[in-house]
């Protein structure tokens, strides 16, 4: 994969936004710079920041990978279901003390990914899970993002 990824990309299954504003753009940028000085890349090093972007691609050091998949037919309802139990496998990998990275750049290989793995026609990629006991010495492992206070996430309407 990894190799794969050195040369090129392939045309994902499902779009990535086409850009990001406000909050969105903020939360996610904040997050990146946080991650990528966790782990000793500075702000316009794009040479380091490509490096540890490429790390995607070889999980992280994770001995393992799951690939998320969908059928095409359901459409958007498709991509929530996957998403839901996405989110259960996070949590049940975390309840085992197992480290899960759920990867949304494994879209990006979707052609490579469906040959690689023999995936039938009307399947979509939806992402990947890098999983596996934690290193916990990696400066990455010790970085967590900043969460936005419930008000910024969340309305409440009452009657």
């Amino acid at each position: 994969m990894a190799a794969r990824a050195e040369v090129g990309r392939d045309e994902p299954d499902l779009a990535f936004p086409a850009e990001y504003h406000g909050a969105y753009r903020r939360r996610r940028r904040q997050a990146a710079w946080a991650l990528y000085e966790s782990v000793g890349v500075a702000q316009g090093d794009r040479v380091a920041s490509a490096r540890q972007m490429l790390r995607n691609f070889s999980f992280f050091g994770a001995p393992h990978v799951a690939i998320l998949i969908t059928d095409e037919a359901l459409g958007a309802y498709g991509v929530v279901d996957t998403g839901i139990y996405l989110g259960m496998l996070l949590l049940a990998a975390e309840s085992l003390g197992i480290a899960a990275v759920p990867q949304g750049a494994m879209g990006e290989h979707s052609v490579f990914i469906r040959r690689y793995f023999d995936i039938p026609p009307g399947r979509q990629v939806v992402c990947g899970v890098s999983f596996g006991y934690a290193d916990p010495g990696h400066p990455s492992n010790g970085f967590r993002t900043d969460r936005a206070a419930l008000p910024e996430a969340v309305r409440f309407e009452t009657e």
